[in-house]
């Protein structure tokens, strides 16, 4: 069975900084791209920033400059270096994967159980 681990959420003061990391665990075939999402109390889940297996990347507008996403294929690793933190940041961060997890699986995308991420003024 497969699953993401994230680790490395807490509280910050704002201009602060984070590392988020995620683990894909279990049954794992292959993984496409990885990324992070995060949803704000009364907001949806927005994508953060996505990583392909080639390493391109992508960001949210409002996180460009601030974050890195990078990945450790090899480890089956995605992790989040968030800087110039804000508190407009502080949501419920999700690491997501889509991958396969048996050579005859078609691709699916899972989820973290998410981690806090919290941003004082």
């Amino acid at each position: 069975q497969v699953q993401l681990v994230e680790f490395g959420g807490g509280l910050v003061q704002a201009g602060g900084s984070l590392r988020l990391s995620c683990a894909a665990t279990g049954s794992v075939f292959s993984i496409n791209a990885m990324g992070w999402y995060r949803q704000a109390p009364g907001k949806q889940r927005e994508l953060v920033a996505v990583i392909t297996t080639r390493g391109s990347t992508n960001y949210a507008d409002s996180v460009k400059g601030r974050f890195t996403i990078t990945r450790d294929s090899a480890k089956k690793m995605v992790s989040l270096q968030m800087n110039s933190l804000k508190p407009e940041d502080a949501a419920v961060y999700y690491c997501n994967a889509n991958l396969r997890s048996s050579s005859y699986s078609d691709p699916d995308n899972y989820w973290g159980q998410g981690t806090q991420v919290t941003v004082s003024s």
